[in-house]
């Protein structure tokens, strides 16, 4: 389970979570994947791709719609949840437990400026 207090989230409905020094673990957050309804497929970045800050970087699709995923911070994807290939139901199960991919994030300052849960919470009241 992710620290909630280091989770932070994206006006793109994007979390993330800073692990161990410059590498964070990114997924959706639960609002997103409720809006989405059941996930059915989970296009992952590619390892080693470099993307700037709010760059699209993957899709997700459910029975009702398909959504871009955003990176909410600049890095170079490191890792990528192999297990959505075969379980991306997992996201509607878990969403804020089930990263997506891992980045090396260029500047860790830059995760602090996004929205805590508590922020997140009352942003997504007002959608």
């Amino acid at each position: 389970m992710l620290n909630s207090e280091k989770i932070k989230f994206s006006e793109t409905h994007q979390w993330i979570c800073l692990n161990e020094g410059d590498v964070a673990s990114i997924g959706i957050s639960d609002y997103a994947q409720t809006s989405l309804g059941d996930v059915v497929y989970v296009e992952l970045p590619s390892l080693g791709s470099v993307f700037e800050s709010g760059e699209q970087c993957g899709v997700v699709e459910s029975v009702k719609t398909a959504s871009d995923l955003f990176i909410p911070v600049a890095g170079e994807v490191i890792a990528v949840n192999e297990l959505l290939r075969e379980r991306p139901e997992l996201i509607n199960e878990l969403p804020q437990e089930t990263w997506i991919f891992k980045v090396k994030v260029m500047d860790v300052g830059l995760i602090e400026a996004l929205m805590s849960q508590a922020q997140y919470l009352e942003f997504v009241e007002k959608e």
